[in-house]
């Protein structure tokens, strides 16, 4: 394998980690457990709004060359810079981040009993810090280290969970509420957020082999990142449609089970006491690396957006990891509950702005603000009727 393809799969592993967070396991599990034997239908929602339109921001975001303050001030520049600022926020320390922590601690508290969760977020955020402090090293930690170990421990869950399933329990609910419930829990992943904000990361990375002072240049590094994109998109789908199905499989066994419990009680009942604790570890860990990724772009954002400069990324860390602690003990069921509404609510808009700045970007059409106001409205009335 040559440098630059092999720079493209550590890419593609890297963005894999990024993104695989609390949401990419929990929402899986339960729509599988929802959904039992009308899974598929489920999964179909769900590829949709938590794979393709993800994917459909990292080509967007390509094509504004990674800089999301171009993209978003398509939408005015105030009106820009106010939706950068909520949706960093809730991508940040109000948001995805502590929801992972809390996460990881509901997903090993089963072997660790003695643990509250303050201590844990404590903790957590000291790891994260020693992961995020010097921050060029970050894309090469996640995805040559710790991807490869993540992968192999969900995919070991998945293939031991489909081989010991028992019949699949019949759901009570029509093909059509499943597969507009799997569209709904899409949005949850946060993962078009992400890309918004991670597709910089990226192409910093797959920069190293390509000199793009040549303007020629530039087709190679978006068939790159193309590349590199598919390979994140194709192992995220592989890991939420073995997840939906296994879930599916023993809905009986997780009966009563909450959300953020599933994928520890997953773990032991498909693995054993034993082997499942390496899974739930796996589990943590996965949900800590997307934490650091996510740290790394919002002390950037205070770094350079808010403050423009007069506070330091490594002040701009202390910060971010400060709040995510204190919105990480108010516990995963919580913290969703706070981000549903306002992610089904903002969510189309987004993906209306994704769109249109595609055509834009390819085709010239700069017709973006009053589409995307419409949708935003339509779907902040359809809500609250």
């Amino acid at each position: 394998m040559n440098l630059a393809k092999s720079n493209t799969v550590a890419t593609g592993l890297a963005m894999f980690s990024m993104f695989f967070g609390a949401g990419n396991l929990v929402f899986p599990l339960a729509l599988g457990q929802y959904a039992q034997n009308h899974t598929f239908y489920a999964i179909l929602g769900l590829l949709i709004t938590a794979v393709g339109f993800p994917f459909l921001g990292l080509i967007a975001m390509t094509l504004f060359d990674g800089d999301y303050k171009k993209f978003f001030e398509k939408l005015g520049s105030l009106p820009g810079f106010l939706v950068t600022v909520v949706i960093m926020g809730l991508l940040g320390p109000f948001g995805a981040i502590p929801r992972c922590v809390a996460f990881s601690f509901s997903t090993i508290k089963l072997y660790l009993p003695g643990i509250s969760l303050p201590l844990f977020s404590f903790l957590s955020c000291l790891i994260i810090f020693a992961f995020t402090y010097k921050k060029n090293s970050i894309v090469d930690v996640l995805g040559k280290i710790l991807t490869p170990i993540l992968l192999i421990s969900l995919l070991i869950i998945i293939g031991k969970g489909l081989y010991t399933s028992p019949a699949t329990p019949i759901a009570a609910h029509s093909d059509w509420k499943i597969f507009v419930h799997g569209l709904n829990e899409g949005y949850q992943t946060m993962d078009l957020i992400g890309a918004f904000f991670f597709s910089a990361v990226a192409l910093a990375c797959l920069r190293k082999d390509i000199d793009t002072s040549n303007a020629s240049n530039y087709k190679k590094l978006a068939i790159q990142s193309f590349k590199a994109s598919a390979i994140g998109a194709f192992l995220l789908s592989i890991i939420y449609i073995g997840f939906s199905f296994v879930s599916a499989y023993h809905s009986e066994h997780l009966s009563g089970m909450p959300a953020d419990e599933l994928a520890g009680m997953i773990a032991m009942h498909v693995l054993g006491p034993y082997a499942g604790i390496v899974a739930c570890m796996a589990v943590a860990l996965a949900c800590l690396t997307t934490a650091i990724a996510l740290v790394v772009v919002f002390a950037d954002f205070i770094n350079q957006d808010i403050t423009n400069g007069k506070v330091s990324y490594e002040a701009g860390l202390v910060i971010t990891l400060v709040i995510t602690f204190f919105v990480a003990i108010m516990n995963f069921t919580s913290i969703a509950a706070f981000l549903s509404p306002i992610l089904q609510i903002t969510y189309p808009a987004l993906i209306m702005l994704t769109i249109l700045n595609i055509i834009d970007k390819l085709y010239g059409v700069n017709s973006i603000k009053l589409p995307v106001l419409i949708v935003f409205v339509a779907t902040l009335i359809n809500y609250f009727i």
